[in-house]
């Protein structure tokens, strides 16, 4: 049975009738048209068999006076959005009774029908509640089938995310190789251009990442008082490169009075930079963008305008939609993957907020203005994003083991260590990694999570079984890195929880606190 199918008892017709005996004949009535039927004793068995499933109700109006009908209209009224179960009232004749009244205000798909009345109109009249109710049968499998495909397109760009992950590492890591050995000034512009090229592509695989876990419900905020003057300044400093490379100008207008909203400084930081980029991949060369904070009416309000190519009215909402792009020639030519404002307008909405595209279309510019709640002006308690710690590192005296299946991660991975004054090794598997340990213990071990055959937390499990090899320090490598990844590698005693491509800077952290 497909999802759009429905079962016998998603079909029959529950029915009460004044006496049992009308309700036999009603059944026996429909049984000869091809309509299966089940009568109720009353109204509290209709409600009980109603959870399982019908396809119509058929009761004598008498029975909207039945104590047990509180249970039917309760379901009745708590329906999926796709359900609208026809209810068929076979009413006395004459002027309509109050319970007829109250049931036709509360209940949507209800017919009144006179009685006494000709089999044919009964038997038609149910054929046709039934029809109404195959659709609404229809329409669920359509509904199951769109969530089913939203489900398995958004685990597909996790994994699709998480899999890009797995060759940038070596990529990056090459380029932080090359860049502390000497190189001729003439490559070093290329050089510059890789750099861009793979920090551009590791941001649109965590602006997927992100989409993805927004849109499963797995995103995870660290909520404390954050002063916007900080998160903005922050966001600045991480697009002005892109906006002095269009050569734009940006004009602030923010206030030195504090303004404190609850919410999570690096989300909120992602959401202005992402705006701040939009604002000047889409405006032409020398353009003029311009970023203000305002507090008003208990919300603080942000907004970043540029004097590019405006959103046309049919689009202003349709752009914070997953993949959606302005078709627009100037705008298509930036390039993207139509995920940066989907982010953006998500994490604003986490925060309790809206955000909201004003254009005038053409060349009139645009606006986005972002509102969150307000939560005062003072911010002793207020927290601001904290820059990385400055690379460096203790070296000679460490030993690392790194252990992975991809060789090109490995490799270069140990190269960049080795030119840090640390001696590393590499083992490409789990069996390896052991000899390596057998051999020589390390004072850390980098594992990749991901291994085929012994993975890392098998290796991890080995390694931690073996007290000889108990002050090694473990170092997990993965591509995932929710809050519940953690835990998983903590759970499996590892140290430490890296996320692919490797930031140098959090590594030689750790390296910098071995003993």
């Amino acid at each position: 049975m497909t999802a759009s199918d429905a079962s016998p008892i998603e079909r029959r017709v529950l029915l009460r009738m004044v006496t049992a005996r009308d309700g036999a004949m009603a059944v026996r009535v429909l049984a000869q048209s091809g309509v299966c039927a089940e009568a109720c004793r009353d109204a509290a068995q209709i409600a009980t068999l109603l959870r399982e499933g019908a396809g119509a109700l058929l009761i004598a109006e008498e029975v909207l006076s039945d104590e047990g009908f509180a249970g039917v209209k309760q379901q009745l009224l708590a329906q999926e959005p796709w359900s609208d179960l026809p209810v068929l009232v076979l009413a006395r004749a004459g002027v309509d009774s109050l319970p007829i009244t109250d049931a036709l205000q509360e209940l949507a798909n209800l017919t009144v029908l006179e009685r006494p009345m000709r089999v044919s109109s009964l038997v038609s009249a149910t054929r046709s509640a039934l029809a109404a109710r195959r659709r609404q049968y229809q329409l669920r499998g359509t509904l199951l089938g769109l969530q089913e495909a939203d489900k398995r397109k958004t685990e597909f760009l996790a994994t699709l995310a998480h899999e890009l992950r797995n060759p940038l590492a070596p990529l990056r890591t090459g380029l932080e190789l090359l860049a502390k050995r000497n190189r001729d000034t003439e490559e070093d512009w290329i050089h510059a251009l890789m750099s861009r090229q793979v920090s551009h592509m590791v941001r649109l695989i965590d602006d997927l990442m992100e989409v993805s876990r927004i849109t499963r419900g797995k995103i995870e905020l660290q909520f404390a008082p954050v002063a916007m003057q900080d998160v903005l300044r922050h966001a600045v400093e991480l697009s002005l490169p892109l906006i002095d490379a269009h050569a734009h100008h940006l004009t602030m207008d923010i206030p030195d009075e504090r303004v404190v909203v609850h919410g999570d400084s690096v989300r909120l930081t992602q959401v202005f930079s992402n705006l701040l980029n939009n604002a000047a991949k889409y405006t032409p060369r020398g353009g003029e963008l311009a970023l203000s904070l305002q507090h008003a009416d208990a919300q603080a309000r942000v907004t970043v305008s540029d004097n590019g190519p405006g959103i046309p009215p049919d689009m202003r909402e349709a752009v914070f939609d997953l993949f959606v792009q302005v078709n627009d020639a100037s705008r298509a030519a930036q390039g993207g993957l139509g995920i940066g404002l989907t982010l953006v307008r998500s994490l604003v909405e986490l925060h309790g907020g809206t955000v909201k595209a004003d254009s005038a279309g053409g060349t009139g510019g645009t606006r986005m203005v972002v509102r969150l709640p307000w939560a005062g002006t003072l911010a002793s308690e207020a927290t601001s994003p904290v820059a990385g710690e400055a690379l460096r590192c203790a070296g000679g005296r460490q030993r690392v083991l790194v252990v992975d299946d991809n060789a090109d991660a490995a490799d270069t991975l140990a190269a960049l260590l080795q030119t840090l004054g640390v001696a590393a090794t590499v083992a490409y598997s789990g069996a390896g990694a052991l000899q390596a340990i057998e051999e020589r213990p390390p004072t850390l071990a980098l594992l990749d999570i991901g291994m085929p055959g012994m993975d890392g937390f098998a290796l991890a499990e080995r390694i931690r079984g073996n007290p000889a090899w108990s002050p090694v320090t473990l170092v997990a490598l993965t591509g995932w890195a929710q809050k519940t990844d953690r835990e998983r590698t903590a759970a499996a005693r590892f140290d430490h929880h890296l996320v692919k491509p490797v930031d140098l800077g959090e590594l030689i952290r750790i390296l910098n606190e071995l003993p």
